[in-house]
């Protein structure tokens, strides 16, 4: 019997700990016992609305159906609770932030790179210097780099001679970034679209 007893306080103490640590985890949201209101809309966990009662007969209904009760909206009048699983609420919560978070970063420019090699023929350059201008286009920048295989090194105006070209084909429609300079076996540009 004792025993029991002594298993019981545990099993309470463990649970407080829990929604202790829970609520100390949010900022802002307030979870079971912390929603303290004389009286709350409730809104049950299809979306359906149960109506005006007090935080009490609230989280006695979540603890009912076995999950929590939630603060959506405390500003309201009266505030609005939800009761809903917390870990999902959380979960669908994170994805819709990641997503959002995710639309941030397509916004912004790209930087793309073009790898051309000095032996490249013309209709293969033709097809890069189209590429270029459909990355420009979407507003993304471009790095070009012009590379180097083995004794090509040797003769490094043959692809400053093909960057000029590069160039001078997408005409005026670019704004060169900077020099072109010499980063290892590689001679690479930034451009972006005016």
């Amino acid at each position: 019997m004792l025993f029991l007893c002594f298993f019981d306080i545990i099993q309470n103490r463990l649970i407080q700990e829990k929604e202790i640590t829970i609520s100390n985890n949010l900022s802002r949201t307030k979870l079971n016992g912390d929603i303290r209101y004389p009286e709350v809309r409730v809104i049950g966990t299809n979306g359906e609305q149960l109506g005006i009662m007090s935080s009490r007969e609230a989280q006695l209904l979540a603890r009912e159906q076995g999950v929590d009760l939630v603060e959506i909206a405390a500003n309201a009048n009266p505030p609005v609770v939800k009761i809903i699983d917390w870990g999902k609420y959380q979960y669908q919560k994170m994805k819709e932030e990641a997503k959002n978070r995710k639309k941030a970063r397509e916004k912004q420019s790209e930087l793309k790179q073009m790898k051309i090699g000095l032996k490249i023929s013309d209709n293969d350059l033709n097809i890069k210097i189209r590429k270029i201008r459909g990355f420009l286009e979407d507003g993304d920048r471009v790095k070009i780099m012009i590379i180097f295989r083995g004794r090509e090194m040797a003769h490094k105006e043959i692809g400053q001679e093909l960057l000029d070209r590069i160039l001078n084909e997408l005409g005026d429609e670019i704004v060169v970034e900077g020099k072109a300079q010499f980063n290892g076996r590689n001679l690479a540009v930034g451009i972006r679209k005016k």
